[in-house]
């Protein structure tokens, strides 16, 4: 039993088919089946057996596919470890929602690394539901984004409470005029990559608002959205530390009517099982300090950050 076919088991198991496994591990789909086989003859077990609606596994195939991600993951740890340890450098790998990435964690991260020269951090941005998975999966050592809910082994502390505000544009209709839910629902919402998540304030406010899809308009990144909101072509939503000086100038605007600000926090979740006294829990501590929330609110004041940035990915423009 090799890694090579415990990685090709897990993406099989995970993804559902031997095809889409080998595509997302770059091989042939008969490298893929070669593997399966060589342990379906070390277990002598089937593992799994295809059918109508997927893949069928055996108990053993179940437990298999669980034991695989354990050991890849443990494999992996124990090379990223080795490796800091004989570079003298800390890696910290943080996941973290769209919206946390683009207005809170550059301050947070350039902060925190700037106290130690052995530390550096990797930020991703994914989908929050997905965070619970890479946790368990040791993908990432962190995963920050809105309260919530926590797996069973998992343990999460509010770091930022904050709100969403409704903006508009100086020159749109709404500004400075009440308005109701209805005719919320007949704008077109300007929104970053954050709206098309299942979890989070903006589409909880997107949900409570009942605003259809048909009227929202993706945008690559937050910053894009409200660049077109002050512009007046529409509504958007944006953390109020983020659009305080937009509103202090009169570039953005709260329209009057129905509840324009919602409350929420992010969270700093993390596996139960890290070491409490490693770099996980040093920077759990750091993220509920008095200077980690300035960070977050109005940016570091340091710029030797070592820490590798957020990707966002290109969305689409809805019709509307």
């Amino acid at each position: 039993m090799t890694p090579t076919q415990l990685r090709a088991y897990s993406a099989v198991a995970r993804l559902g088919s031997v095809k889409r496994a080998a595509r997302e591990l770059d091989v042939s789909e008969a490298a893929v089946s070669l593997h399966i086989g060589k342990l379906r003859k070390t277990f002598d077990d089937r593992l799994f057996v295809p059918t109508a609606a997927g893949l069928s596994f055996t108990p053993g195939g179940l437990r298999l596919a669980v034991r695989a991600t354990e050991l890849l993951g443990l494999q992996d740890r124990t090379l990223r470890e080795v490796s800091q340890a004989r570079h003298r450098s800390r890696l910290l790998r943080v996941a973290t929602s769209s919206v946390f990435a683009e207005y809170a964690a550059p301050g947070l991260l350039d902060l925190f690394v700037s106290r130690a020269d052995d530390l550096d951090v990797e930020l991703s941005v994914h989908n929050t539901g997905r965070f619970d998975e890479l946790l368990r999966e040791r993908a990432v050592d962190v995963a920050i984004g809105p309260d919530r809910e926590f797996d069973a082994g998992l343990s999460g502390q509010t770091i930022l409470n904050y709100e969403v505000l409704t903006v508009v544009g100086r020159r749109h209709p709404l500004a400075g005029h009440r308005t109701d839910l209805a005719r919320l629902r007949e704008q077109t919402w300007l929104l970053g990559p954050s709206a098309v998540d299942r979890v989070g304030l903006v589409p909880s406010v997107l949900r409570r608002l009942e605003i259809p899809e048909g009227r929202q308009r993706l945008f690559q990144s937050h910053a894009a959205a409200l660049e077109e909101v002050k512009k007046g072509r529409g509504v958007g939503l944006a953390p109020g530390f983020s659009v305080a000086a937009d509103l202090a100038s009169g570039a953005l605007v709260t329209p009057k009517g129905p509840p324009v600000r919602t409350k929420g926090s992010w969270s700093a979740v993390r596996d139960g099982c890290h070491d409490p006294s490693g770099v996980v829990a040093e920077f759990l501590r750091f993220a509920t300090t008095p200077r980690a929330t300035q960070a977050m609110l109005h940016g570091s004041g340091v710029h030797r950050g070592r820490f590798r940035p957020a990707v966002h990915v290109t969305l689409w423009n809805q019709a509307h």
